[in-house]
């Protein structure tokens, strides 16, 4: 039997809205990691990863946030697999813009209007969705103009395949660009107690009204694993004191 602490689940830290009509909990869940090395072909376990899946959204996690190129593919076709019929409270981000690397190169980016829209259309189909609730531009590519790229986006959004358009990996000047082309819902970038360096665009979001995504909240594993730094003594006292198991069988 499964004895939860409603304290501890998602919920718990509270709400937060995306483009003023979806609300989610403020704990949300990514899937890079849910394939296999470099984030290339299906995880080890595909049984385990669609467990957690299901598990999280059991829990309160009701935004779920992920990438065509991841996999390439495989994180969309599994929350499909796990989750598909949706929950009416369960919102999809995903991503278009870049292209898979080899091996552990980073990935090309492809802000192209053309292949933006095929992105798009071939996430709608993996996901099993008619609009994608949020839509996100991976990252800038310096071979396109942004405003074309968001232009594209705000097409989509006409079309009703994107409802709101975020954008990810942006400086203060691209967001201004963005949001001259489209309504901007939310912004992706990294974000922790050990990398602040996104403070002035979180400063920008609550002014706006946009909702910020802090992306690797836990860096790649040093947050977590460096509690004796100074500047985490409130993490670890947060850890001490929520340290019993959330699931108890």
């Amino acid at each position: 039997m499964r004895v939860r602490d409603p304290r501890l689940q998602a919920g718990a830290a509270g709400t937060l809205w995306i483009g003023g009509d979806l609300q989610v909990n403020r704990i949300g869940l990514g899937t890079a990691e849910f394939t296999g090395p470099n984030r290339w072909g299906e995880p080890e376990d595909v049984p385990a990863v669609l467990r957690l899946l299901r598990r999280a959204y059991e829990l309160g996690v009701n935004y779920i946030d992920t990438a065509d190129v991841y996999g390439p593919f495989v994180a969309e076709q599994l929350i499909r697999e796990a989750l598909h019929p949706y929950p009416a409270d369960l919102v999809i981000a995903t991503k278009g813009g870049q292209l898979h690397g080899a091996g552990s190169a980073p990935n090309p980016d492809d802000g192209s209007p053309q292949h933006l829209r095929q992105a798009c259309e071939a996430s709608l189909q993996r996901l099993g969705l008619e609009e994608i609730p949020l839509y996100q531009m991976h990252e800038p590519d310096p071979k396109v103009p942004y405003a074309e790229s968001i232009g594209e986006l705000a097409r989509l959004q006409m079309e009703g395949k994107i409802r709101h358009i975020g954008v990810a990996n942006v400086d203060v000047a691209l967001l201004a660009k963005a949001r001259a082309e489209a309504k901007i819902a939310t912004v992706q970038n990294p974000f922790n107690l050990l990398s602040r360096q996104g403070d002035d665009m979180l400063a920008v979001c609550e002014r706006t009204g946009m909702a910020f995504i802090p992306a690797r909240p836990l860096g790649r594993g040093e947050v977590a694993g460096n509690l004796t730094d100074t500047r985490l003594r409130g993490l670890k006292a947060v850890a001490q004191l929520t340290s019993p198991a959330v699931v108890y069988e």
